[in-house]
């Protein structure tokens, strides 16, 4: 046998023949493991529940927080309170719910990411694993500035800040989780802007000239939004909106990496015809 073996064919697509229900199935076991990677995060987040509570959860309202040193922040202790019956019960099973979900985060992008990939260029396929670290990578370091960052500066800022001294600040634990979570999770969806940035650009929906068109408006709007989540001092203001000003910057130079794939791929694509 010295001829030349047949070519093999290449595998169909597993998705060509499924009909919508067949999706929605399909989006039904993606969402099932996903809950199911939460889950598991929310195991490990229960054999550490002490140390969650007593250091992740509740450090930022100690002076003595290691944060408040290296940022420089003259930080007080703050007094919690917990003026419902079950107020404390919620605080501890929402601190692990919300642990579970940011430690499950990764195997919950991974699942949605492959239900979505099919609908992409076969070429692409193979990327699933580094679109979904990509897209993981951004949201934990949004939430780490989110907690090291923002949390310290407003929590002392609201904190302190008194209308009148016959008004005494206590927190209720329910408040206080509920904004150190809102906080940290906006802070992670945040910063998904490079995520999406490429992602659309890459689909033709957006290009860098139009990022820069609008870049000193974005400058502006992070300069606010500094400004209203941190005390009225320039220097924590600078420390709050350069971080977003770079991100905006680095979803510039992304979109240029979008628009580039984007552009050989189309090069390619009419090559081989």
């Amino acid at each position: 046998m010295t001829g030349d073996l047949p070519e093999a064919k290449k595998p169909k697509d597993r998705t060509a023949s499924m009909s919508f229900l067949d999706h929605l199935e399909e989006l039904r076991w993606r969402l099932i493991k996903g809950l199911g990677g939460i889950g598991v995060g929310m195991i490990i987040a229960f054999f550490m529940g002490d140390f969650l509570v007593a250091e992740v959860m509740l450090g930022p309202t100690q002076s003595n927080f290691f944060v408040y040193q290296l940022l420089g922040i003259d930080a007080i202790d703050l007094t919690i309170q917990s003026r419902k019956l079950p107020g404390q019960f919620f605080t501890y099973w929402g601190t692990l719910i919300v642990f579970g979900g940011i430690l499950g985060s990764p195997i919950l992008f991974y699942q949605l990411w492959s239900f979505i990939e099919p609908a992409m260029e076969k070429s692409e396929k193979w990327k699933s694993i580094g679109h979904s670290a990509f897209i993981t990578f951004f949201f934990l370091l949004g939430v780490a500035f989110g907690y090291f960052i923002l949390v310290p500066f407003a929590l002392q800022f609201f904190s302190q800040f008194q209308i009148s001294d016959a008004i005494h600040n206590d927190f209720d634990i329910n408040e206080y989780f509920s904004s150190l979570t809102m906080w940290v999770l906006s802070c992670g969806i945040i910063f998904q802007l490079p995520v999406l940035s490429y992602f659309f650009s890459k689909f033709g929906l957006l290009t860098p000239e139009f990022l820069k068109q609008y870049r000193r408006h974005a400058i502006i709007s992070c300069f606010v939004l500094s400004a209203f989540l941190t005390p009225p001092d320039p220097v924590s203001q600078i420390l709050i909106a350069i971080p977003l000003v770079l991100l905006f910057q680095l979803s510039i130079w992304i979109s240029k990496l979008g628009v580039r794939k984007r552009n050989k791929e189309l090069e390619q694509a009419f090559s081989e015809r």
